[in-house]
């Protein structure tokens, strides 16, 4: 990638998008480890694992490979119809399906992410690539019509990193669709034996000013906001709009999925880039029925008409997303939501708070000093709030969690700007 200089300007809207920290005003863009990430102890005898989802119901997972031949990649045309890849969870029966968990990431993908995080040396990919998870490949799936999440990463993240919260909500009884957009992440495994890495991430960082920068990842927004609808379409056999053009249909490999799932019952949520997809998405299709934003830029701003009285939860780091901190899109785009909302804050979390790595990283003594919060609790607030969250919404279960503070998680504020 080349390496250019950039203004402050241009830096802090990358800031607000990469999960990367980012170089100070005038060096180049780089991707550097969090100051005084505390050292890995050796480790030989550790395999890292995913917290034990609390749900009743056992977990199968399966993977789709879609492309909408409506659409071109608007990363790079000339590779054809836009292609996702998504990892199916749903409630299954126990003792169904493979005998060994269901991999987590391949070890290309771990190394490639590892690298771009400055952790090579820290982590082995092998150790990451071998987080052992709760699924079940090709499990037999409960019978009954579920409600549908679909969860999207944050940018340069593959799909991977939101797996605990995949597989919480698939335990609760929910189908879930966690969705891998093409070039967005430093690597996603495509069949073929392909491997895409991030040519979104390098138009961002080499915009030239702060506005272009925004609206590069307001086009990331927007554009996974088009690739949810059409994994909708997919999943259930029903376009929402009938003249479009794409696999949508009986022979889509996702077909198979519309009797699990209660098309009346959608949500989506998402991490950073992907959260504020969520609200994208909303705008756009009005079978998503609720959404999450966790700690994402709305770049792509909520209509001042609002989503239909439809809810939103906004879900962010204390230091990062409280009123008056320094993204000013939150309590803009907060006075436009017109339904049920929340807007919960975190102290002690940081971006990644709200996925995988934390859990994953405490497992071998890593930390980062600016973002104290345990991984313990980092998975328990994620799983807790935007569980009640989708239950009290897709599922009418009232969850008393989300009525206001709780001495059980005394991290969390409740903000009424």
């Amino acid at each position: 990638m080349k390496r250019i200089r950039r203004s402050a300007a241009v830096l802090a809207a990358l800031a607000l998008a990469l999960p990367l920290p980012v170089a100070a005003a005038g060096t180049a863009v780089a991707a550097t480890p969090p100051a005084a990430v505390a050292a890995a102890p050796a480790h030989a005898a550790v395999r890292l694992e995913l917290s034990r989802p609390t749900g009743p119901y056992a977990i199968g997972r399966s993977t789709l490979h879609l492309a909408d031949t409506s659409r071109r990649d608007p990363w790079v045309p000339s590779a054809g119809a836009r292609e996702l890849m998504v990892s199916m969870y749903y409630p299954a029966h126990a003792g169904s399906g493979d005998s060994a968990p269901a991999p987590y990431m391949t070890t290309k993908e771990a190394r490639l992410l590892l690298e771009k995080q400055k952790l090579g040396r820290t982590f082995p990919p092998e150790l990451l690539s071998g987080t052992r998870t709760h699924a079940r490949t090709a499990a037999r799936p409960l019978a009954g019509k579920h409600p549908l999440v679909v969860l999207s990463p944050g940018f340069s993240l593959n799909r991977a990193t939101l797996s605990l919260l995949s597989e919480e909500l698939a335990s609760r009884g929910y189908v879930v669709a966690l969705v891998d957009h093409a070039y967005e992440s430093f690597g996603t495994a495509f069949p073929g034996g392909r491997t895409l890495t991030c040519v979104a991430c390098d138009v961002a960082e080499s915009a030239p000013t702060e506005e272009d920068a925004r609206k590069v990842m307001a086009k990331v927004a927007d554009g996974r906001a088009a690739d949810v609808s059409f994994v909708i379409d997919e999943l259930t056999g029903h376009r929402r709009d009938a003249g479009r053009a794409g696999t949508a249909g009986t022979a889509s490999p996702a077909r198979k999925f519309s009797r699990l799932i209660d098309a009346r019952r959608i949500g989506m949520a998402g991490h950073s880039i992907g959260g504020n997809s969520a609200a994208a998405a909303m705008a756009g299709d009005r079978r998503i029925r609720a959404g999450v934003n966790m700690d994402g830029t709305f770049f792509s701003r909520v209509p001042r008409s609002g989503l239909d009285g439809r809810p939103f939860l906004m879900l962010g780091s204390k230091a990062g997303h409280s009123p008056g901190s320094e993204d000013t899109s939150w309590p803009e785009d907060w006075r436009k939501l017109d339904g049920w909302k929340r807007w919960l804050t975190v102290a002690d979390a940081g971006h990644f708070t709200f996925i995988d790595l934390p859990v994953l990283a405490a497992q071998v003594g890593v930390s980062d000093p600016s973002a104290p919060l345990s991984g313990k609790r980092s998975g328990e607030i994620t799983r807790d709030y935007v569980g009640a969250f989708f239950d009290q919404h897709l599922r009418g279960i009232h969850r008393p969690v989300l009525d206001g503070p709780t001495a059980a998680n005394p991290e969390v504020t409740f903000n009424s700007p």
